[in-house]
Parts: structure tokens; sequence; C-alpha cells
């Protein structure tokens, strides 16, 4: 399992009837520490190639977003391939099985009714709030 940050805006790919895979680069961070004798050891962020298929790929691709921060479950996955130069390459990712959102929804913008409406909403209560004062 793994918490982490989003480092760039996910690679989502749609083949067959309507499945989809998405990739996403993720990246987790050890925080650093001071040693009792004074020296101080500094953050370590590593990157993780994650791997979504199907249902949690098509979540990834509507609500996913660089910079979000995700929690997610899954297996590791060694594979590897030759390069454009013929150079034998490894990779490591991961097959992700869960995954949570773990940055609040982002709240889209109010149009100008609805700021009206939650403001006239507020002053009311405040007015009401004046006038009904309660002994406790």
């Amino acid at each position: 399992m793994l918490i982490g940050n989003v480092g760039q805006d996910p690679e989502v790919h749609y083949y067959d009837s309507d499945q989809c895979v998405a990739r996403v680069r993720l990246a987790t961070t050890e925080r650093g520490y001071t040693l009792q004798n004074g020296t101080k050891v500094p953050d370590r962020t590593d990157w993780h190639n994650v791997i979504f298929y199907h249902g949690l790929a098509k979540i990834v691709d509507k609500y996913v977003h660089k910079g979000d921060k995700l929690y997610v479950e899954g297996r590791l996955r060694n594979r590897s391939y030759d390069d454009k130069k013929g150079q034998r390459r490894f990779v490591t990712e991961i097959y992700a099985e869960n995954m949570e959102l773990l940055t609040p929804r982002r709240m889209h913008e109010k149009s100008a009714d609805n700021q009206t409406q939650t403001q006239t909403t507020a002053g009311q209560a405040e007015s009401l709030g004046e006038t009904n004062k309660l002994p406790f």
C-alpha cells in the first residue's frame, strides 16, 4: 500500500468496448529527521508507476488530477523491454487493486444566483440569531 501525490495528469487509454487502462506517476515521500548527534537526514521521495484497469481506470480518468493525494493498494509487477537503442530496460509497476481519493473534492465555481442565495441565507440566519436570543 502507498500514500502519495500524483505527479502529472493520468495517462488514460480506451480500447475495445469502453474498456480502459490508466497510468499514474505517484510520489511518496519519507520525511527527513535529525539524528541525536545533530546530523540531518533529508526527505526522500520515490516515484512509482501505478497501473489501473477497468472501473478503477474510469474513476482515475474522471476524478484524479496532478497534485491529488491517493491511497493505493496493489501488487508489484516487474517487466522488461528493449528501448529504441536496443538496450534492455527493466520496469517495476504497481497494478492497483484498490484506491481511495484522499484529496477533498474540488468545489466548482458557484453561479451568481447560488452566491446570492447563500449570502441571503447567511444574512437571514444572522438576523434571526439577533431577534431570537436564547438565555443559554
